[in-house]
Parts: C-alpha cells; sequence; structure tokens
C-alpha cells in the first residue's frame, strides 16, 4: 500500500506542475495581450491628438505674426501722420522686431503692403495712410530701426 500512494502522489505531483505551467502560460499569455490592448488603445488616442495639436500650432503661429505685422504697420503709419503734419525737418525713428514670415514690404499710394507667407500661400496685410508716403524697407527677420522723415509733400521711410 505505501508503494501504491507513492505512485499515485507521484502522478499527482507530476500532472499538477503540467497544470501548473499551463495556467502560467495562460496568464502570462493574457497579461501580454492586455499590454497591447492598452498600447493599441494608447497609440488611437495620441496620434490624432498629435495631428491636431500639429495643426493649431501652425495656424497659431501665422495668427501671431500677422498680429506683428498689424503692430508694426500701424505704428509706422502713426509716425508717419505725426511727421507729415510737423512739416519738413521733422522725423523719428522706430524700433521694431520683423517676424520670420515677410516675404516683401512695398510703401506708396498712401499705403503699406506686407506680403507675407502662410500654411495657406501667401497673405497681404495692407495699412492704409490718409497722408502720400514713399521709401523702403528690408523684409529680413529681426530688429528693424526704421527712419520716418517728413519731406515737406510726403513722408519717407526707410531702414
Amino acid at each position: 500500500m505505501i508503494r501504491i500512494v507513492l505512485k499515485k502522489t507521484r502522478k499527482k505531483t507530476k500532472g499538477t506542475a503540467k497544470g501548473s505551467e499551463t495556467k502560467d502560460r495562460n496568464r502570462k499569455a493574457q497579461i501580454s495581450m492586455e499590454y497591447l490592448v492598452i498600447v493599441g488603445f494608447v497609440t488611437v488616442l495620441v496620434i490624432p491628438m498629435l495631428l491636431i495639436f500639429y495643426t493649431y500650432s501652425d495656424r497659431t503661429e501665422d495668427q501671431i505674426a500677422s498680429n506683428q505685422i498689424n503692430k508694426i504697420g500701424n505704428k509706422i503709419a502713426d509716425n508717419a501722420e505725426a511727421m507729415y503734419y510737423l512739416g519738413e525737418p521733422s522725423r523719428t525713428k522706430i524700433k521694431a522686431y520683423f517676424p520670420k514670415k515677410i516675404n516683401n514690404i512695398t510703401i506708396g499710394n498712401n499705403e503699406i503692403v506686407f506680403y507675407m507667407r502662410t500654411k495657406e500661400g501667401e497673405d497681404q496685410t495692407v495699412i492704409y495712410t490718409p497722408i502720400p508716403i514713399q521709401g523702403s524697407l528690408d523684409p529680413h527677420s529681426g530688429y528693424h530701426n526704421i527712419e520716418i522723415r517728413s519731406r515737406g509733400s510726403y513722408v519717407e521711410i526707410t531702414d
């Protein structure tokens, strides 16, 4: 009897060990599958969020540059009008920062026109003045010392 019990115990031990190995494999497979599902779910959420962020950041960058250009143009126009009404020897200098997106600047016919590149193409910002103005500005980005000088019948704008 003792021998039979030992043999039965050994068989149970072997069967239990195999069953334990199968359970471990199933548990590891389940953990791996859950991990893959979580990674897939996170990927599905993160990729569209990155695309939305990139799109909005580009639009925001264009809006900031456009606002800077409007501010610069209005500052130039206001100072030009003041110099025109003060008369011939009047002059002033203003310091302005030009953003990177400016392609060209034209001054004449009572307007200052900034040509700016955006994600959609080229955009124009036109600042009208009630006085005759002439001149030229370099469109390179960075700080500019802009000189506004009254010439009697018109105002000259240069940097």
